[in-house]
C-alpha cells in the first residue's frame, strides 16, 4: 500500500484484528453480492469504503421510486436506471479504487457459475428462494463461503456458510424447501432502517471472512427483532438429510 491508502484506511489498520496484512487482504479481495436491494446497497457502499478491491454486482431489476425508502445507493436521478449501474455509480464515487463490475441479469445456477471466477465471497442480497438455492449451490460447489442475509417487515437475519469448513450447514440445512408465503418488501413492506442493521452485518461479516476472523460466525443464525431491539442467536447444524449438503 502507498501513504495515501495507508491514511484512508488508518482507522482499520489500527485494529490489531486487521493491521495492514488484514487490510492487503480486503485491497486484493473480490467479493459478489446477488441483489442490490435495500441489503445489498448498505453492503456494497461498506465493502467500497473499507477498500475491497473487486466487486461483482448482479442483478436484473431497474430502480423504482418505491425503492427510495430502503435502497441507499439509489438517487432520484436514478430512477429508470439499472440498479447496478445505479450502485455502481455511488461506489465509484466513494471508493475510486474499487473496480466494479456490473451484470444485468436474474441469476440461475448456469448464470452464477459463469460469475465466479476470482471470487472469493458470495453475499447473498436477495428476496427470492429459488435464486437463494442456486447462490447456495454455487457456494457449495465453488468451495465459496456465503454471507447471507434477510429483512422483512421489522425482522431481520444473517448467518455465515463456510463450505470449506466440514461442519458448516447450508442455507438448505435452514430452509430445505421454499417457503409458501411471500418473502418480498412488495407483498409484506419493510422498515427503512432494518435493511441497513442488516446489510451493514453482512458487510461486517464478509470482512470477517476475507481477514479469517469469521469462525465464530459460521453456523449461527443471528435474529434480529427491531421492534423489540431483541437480538437471538440460534445454533444451525448441518442436516444429515439435507437436500443439498446431506448428500455430499
Amino acid at each position: 500500500m502507498d501513504d495515501k491508502q495507508l491514511l484512508r484506511y488508518s482507522r482499520q489498520i489500527m485494529l490489531p484484528e486487521i493491521d495492514v496484512l488484514g487490510q492487503e487482504k480486503i485491497n486484493s479481495s473480490h467479493v459478489a453480492i446477488i441483489g442490490l436491494g435495500g441489503l445489498g446497497c448498505p453492503v456494497a457502499m461498506y465493502l467500497a469504503a473499507s477498500g475491497v478491491g473487486q466487486l461483482t454486482l448482479v442483478d436484473d431489476d431497474l430502480v423504482e421510486l418505491s425503492n427510495l425508502q430502503r435502497q441507499i445507493a439509489h438517487t432520484e436521478d436514478s430512477i429508470g436506471d439499472a440498479k447496478v449501474d445505479a450502485a455502481r455509480r455511488t461506489l465509484q464515487g466513494i471508493n475510486s479504487q474499487t473496480t466494479v463490475t456490473t451484470v444485468q441479469v436474474r441469476v440461475d445456477s448456469i448464470e452464477l457459475e459463469n460469475l465466479l471466477t476470482d471470487v472469493e465471497v458470495l453475499v447473498d442480497a436477495t428476496d427470492n428462494f429459488e435464486v437463494r438455492f442456486a447462490i447456495n449451490e454455487m457456494s457449495r460447489k465453488f468451495n465459496l463461503p456465503l454471507v447471507s442475509g434477510a429483512a422483512i417487515r421489522m425482522e431481520g437475519q444473517v448467518m455465515v456458510l463456510d463450505p470449506r469448513k466440514a461442519e458448516s450447514p447450508c442455507y438448505r440445512c435452514l430452509y430445505p424447501t421454499p417457503s409458501t408465503e411471500p418473502q418480498n418488501c412488495a407483498e409484506n413492506g419493510v422498515f427503512a432502517p432494518l435493511v441497513g442493521v442488516i446489510g451493514a452485518l453482512q458487510a461486517l461479516e464478509t470482512l470477517k471472512v476475507i481477514c479469517e476472523l469469521s469462525h465464530d460466525s459460521i453456523g449461527w443464525v443471528h435474529y434480529f427483532d427491531a421492534k423489540r431491539m431483541e437480538w437471538r442467536k440460534l445454533r444451525l447444524k448441518r442436516n444429515p438429510s439435507c437436500p443439498e449438503c446431506g448428500k455430499s
